[in-house]
C-alpha cells in the first residue's frame, strides 16, 4: 500500500507570482524546474499536446509541492470554497502564527480571519489564499 505522500500538485496561472508566494514568503526552495511535453505527459495527464512548466519545491521539513503552469491548456481561474468536494486546502505548520499573519498581511496576502485558537486549545489556525486561489491553512501547535 502507500509508502508516503510524495507531493501536492498545484496548478497556477502566474508562475512568477506563485513562486514569490511559496518560495519568497513561505520559504519553500526550488528542487527542480522542468518544461514537459510529449507522449509521457500526454498519457499520464490524459490530455493531448501538453506543454507544462513544473516546479518541484521543498519545505524546510521535506514536504514537496509541485507548481504546474499549463501553457497548452489554460483554464479560467475559479474561486473554490473550502466546502467543495475534493481537496480543499493544504496546511503548513509555522512557529509563530501571529508573526506570520502580520508579515504576510503586510505583503498583501488576504486572510479569512486573524489567527483563531482551536476549541481544544491545541493550536492557533488561520487560512489565506495563494495567488492561484488555493486555500492555505497556517497552523501553530501550542
Amino acid at each position: 500500500m502507500i509508502k508516503d505522500i510524495r507531493h501536492t500538485g498545484i496548478v497556477v496561472i502566474d508562475l512568477e507570482e506563485s513562486l514569490r508566494f511559496y518560495r519568497d514568503l513561505l520559504g519553500f526552495q526550488i528542487a527542480k524546474q522542468m518544461e514537459e511535453s510529449g507522449d509521457y505527459i500526454d498519457n499520464i495527464s490524459s490530455l493531448r499536446n501538453v506543454r507544462v512548466t513544473t516546479v518541484k519545491m521543498i519545505s524546510p521539513s521535506g514536504h514537496m509541492i509541485e507548481l504546474l503552469k499549463y501553457h497548452s491548456h489554460p483554464e479560467e481561474q475559479k474561486r473554490r470554497e473550502i466546502c467543495e468536494i475534493g481537496i480543499s486546502h493544504i496546511a503548513f505548520t509555522v512557529n509563530n502564527l501571529d508573526a506570520e499573519y502580520e508579515r504576510l498581511k503586510d505583503k498583501g496576502i488576504q486572510f479569512n480571519s486573524p489567527p483563531q485558537l482551536s476549541p481544544d486549545g491545541y493550536a492557533k489556525v488561520t487560512f489565506c489564499r495563494a495567488p492561484e486561489g488555493t486555500l492555505v491553512e497556517l497552523v501553530e501547535v501550542l
